[in-house]
């Protein structure tokens, strides 16, 4: 049976495990093993639309043990040129309060041993990754979140770590003092793994607690999964609202970088 054809993703995270009652699952396969689990299929505003929780509908998989390339190797079988990525992430600076959005524009990867990339060769590939979000749905996340009056702020470098433990003091400190603003668990290989596969992604950063190194910050304590699950689930209405106002927003055409990543980037004699 052919799969359905999609041309939007959205990857769900910790607290967000579906989008829209009436989709349609499908099993998809990839070279890359299974997906976190099927993904659902339907319309938005007139607009094909493919649902699939990173972790697993009973987040059953840990941030290290995500399938990052079949999650985004079936979202591309499925036809899908723009990934929005909404996910938990714990603030690393005071002016991102807990229920706030930040629409990262860097990152940096503090992670190991994962799998984060499709060309381990024979054809030797260096795909660029400067800015690693695309411009185009950056303009429109910040855009719809500024109409439906929702606090998200423009830019911010979010620090990956390898998870599944929280940060010590020291570390979260040291991001601090770093000037990075966001910390979470699966922002990376995500969004570089889309960028091979010449598709947009786009990071949306629900801000659920300060990480434990804001020591300025009274009444920081350790973080705990289930408060950040709590915080998650309480703005999941807001969360609701943007990618519903993102989807319709998004043109037809791509004019971005994101489309055109291959070009020059592969190492032929």
């Amino acid at each position: 049976m052919a799969l359905p054809q999609a041309e939007i993703g959205i990857f769900g995270g910790s607290g967000f495990y579906s989008f829209l009652d009436g989709m349609r699952e499908h099993a998809v396969q990839t070279p890359y093993g299974p997906p976190s689990d099927r993904i659902a299929v339907g319309e938005i505003e007139g607009r094909s639309v493919a649902f699939l929780p990173r972790h697993g509908r009973h987040h059953q998989f840990p941030p290290h043990r995500v399938n990052f390339r079949a999650n985004l190797w079936a979202m591309r079988e499925l036809g899908v040129t723009r990934i929005i990525g909404p996910c938990a992430a714990g603030s690393l600076q005071r002016e991102a309060a807990p229920g706030d959005f930040v629409i990262c524009d860097q990152l940096v990867d503090r992670t190991t041993g994962r799998a984060d990339t499709f060309y381990d060769g024979p054809v030797t590939t260096h795909v660029a990754f400067a800015d690693p979000y695309c411009p185009e749905l950056r303009g429109i996340a910040l855009e719809q979140a500024r109409e439906h009056s929702i606090t998200a702020h423009d830019g911010g470098t979010m620090v990956v770590v390898q998870g599944p433990r929280f940060s010590t003091r020291a570390e979260s400190h040291w991001y601090q003092e770093a000037g990075w603003k966001v910390i979470n668990m699966t922002g990376y290989p995500e969004a570089v793994l889309a960028r091979e596969l010449e598709i947009c992604y786009v990071n949306v950063s629900l801000i659920t607690d300060y990480d434990v190194g804001l020591e300025d910050v009274p009444g920081i304590g350790a973080v705990s999964h289930a408060e950040v699950v709590r915080v998650f689930e309480q703005n999941n209405v807001k969360l609701r609202d943007l990618l519903g106002a993102m989807i319709p927003a998004i043109p037809k055409e791509r004019s971005c970088l994101c489309s055109t990543a291959l070009e020059g980037a592969r190492f032929e004699v």
